[in-house]
């Protein structure tokens, strides 16, 4: 089948690409680095071929794959085939090996994580330079979650530049295919090796606790190790995009970051309207037809391949409504400030229905002498809706996974200067369309 139009590599026009995947409907045909996919844009169908049992995981199940017309020459592999874990197996296989990594995580071993990811946050914050403009990518979004899996996962200190290295590469679409496949190769050879080493010496670390898992049949060494990178793989780059994201957008939009500060709007909802309208996974790769699947007037083959178009899944208006995009406005409240609850209305955004009740921000406490730890408790208050955050207008280049200042593909401000202070912590600037510059406050105290 002809595809109308190809995805763009390089996201030079994610906006564009957007809106013409809306414009083709529900389900289109695109061209994906030269193999015909079908790209799903509507929420409605999304949910329910996700949850299709006829859709499968199983590269196998794929004609393209099964045909020889995909190869691992091909530079999207390593996402699509990433080794055998949960992400990539279904039915009972799934749900065996989603077990065994759900007694691995255990509310207590993430609770343990808290005052790790509180540490390193703040030494990235104590390690921004006070003089200049710096990047927020390489020095806080991408350091911090690839840290935290890595203390999590129990990788030794000394491993963590490298493998920092291996997954900036594994991402970029400019890194030569012959190369992803050596990365590739060496990422597996680095978990393989921290596998062994943990057989013969466990720790408490995630690793340790995926080889005791005992309910049923122990995972394999592949199985580890294919967990351990699906984890990194689907977890980083993702958290990394989410944070540049939502804090490009409060700055675009300063009455909202103002909103967050108050307490009138909580940090939970501009995660969720982040996620909503500007994903860090644009497509998300990808389920294969076992059987002709119809979805309204047109069918996937069978042995074709899906893919789930987030970012026009986020601006459905038959889900969200007609404000999706463009983004609703605020319809008018008298609810005050968090700091002082009542029960007025909440504050309504159009097309959305109220998220569950979430804890409101917590303010920013002035930083405590070192040695010693400040955590100021949250203020009471009623929950408030999500933003509805507004694009700015065209860039006029994007360059995938290379990013300096803004998200890869992201809209920038046509402001010549928009400055603020974020909760008197750090300063952030936009000085051009195509970068962020963050500076540390000097205080006393």
């Amino acid at each position: 089948m002809h595809c109308p139009f190809a995805i763009d590599p390089l996201v030079r026009d994610i906006d564009g690409e957007t809106s013409a995947l809306r414009a083709a409907g529900r389900l289109a045909r695109v061209d994906l680095l030269g193999v015909p996919v079908w790209a799903v844009t509507g929420q409605g169908e999304a949910r329910r071929l996700l949850n299709d049992p006829r859709l499968v995981k199983d590269i196998g199940r794929w004609r393209e794959w099964r045909s020889g017309a995909v190869t691992r020459e091909w530079p999207l592999i390593g996402m699509v085939d990433p080794g055998r874990s949960m992400f990539t197996v279904d039915g009972p296989e799934h749900r065996r090996l989603r077990s065994k990594t759900a007694q691995a995580i255990t509310p207590r071993r993430l609770a343990r994580l808290r005052p790790v990811i509180e540490d390193v946050t703040a030494r990235l914050l104590d390690g921004l330079r006070a003089d200049g403009p710096v990047d927020l990518k390489a020095c806080f979004a991408a350091p911090l979650p690839m840290t935290v899996v890595s203390v999590l996962m129990g990788v030794d200190e000394e491993l963590r530049p490298r493998q920092h290295e291996l997954w900036s590469a594994f991402f970029s679409l400019r890194t030569p295919q012959d190369e992803r496949l050596s990365v590739i190769a060496e990422l597996n050879a680095v978990f393989t090796g921290m596998v062994r080493a943990r057989s013969t010496e466990p720790a408490d670390d995630l690793t340790s606790a995926l080889m005791r898992a005992d309910e049923g049949e122990p995972l394999s060494e592949e199985e580890v190790v294919g967990i351990l990178t699906a984890m990194v793989a689907a977890g980083h780059e993702t958290t990394v995009s989410l944070i540049v994201n939502a804090v490009r957008a409060l700055l675009a939009n300063p009455g909202l970051l103002s909103q967050v500060l108050a307490g009138d709007l909580t940090w939970n909802a501009v995660i969720d309207e982040t996620l909503r309208w500007d994903p860090p996974v644009t497509h998300l790769l990808m389920r294969f037809a076992t059987e002709d699947v119809a979805v309204g007037e047109r069918t996937i083959g069978e042995g074709e391949g899906v893919v789930m178009s987030y970012r026009a899944i986020g601006r459905d208006r038959r889900e969200h409504g007609p404000d999706a995009a463009p983004p609703a406005r605020l319809v008018p409240s008298t609810r005050p400030s968090a700091t002082a609850p009542t029960s007025a209305p909440e504050p309504r955004w159009r097309g959305w229905k109220p998220p569950p009740p979430s804890r409101p921000l917590r303010p920013v406490p002035a930083p405590a002498p070192r040695g010693r730890r400040h955590r100021a408790p949250p203020p009471p208050g009623p929950h408030a809706e999500r933003p509805r955050i507004p694009p700015g207008p065209p860039h006029p280049g994007r360059v995938a996974l290379t990013w300096r200042g803004t998200r890869t593909g992201h809209d920038s401000s046509p402001r010549d200067a928009i400055s603020m202070e974020v909760g008197s912590l750090i300063s952030i600037e936009i000085r051009h369309p195509s970068s962020i510059e963050i500076a540390k406050t000097t205080r006393s105290g």
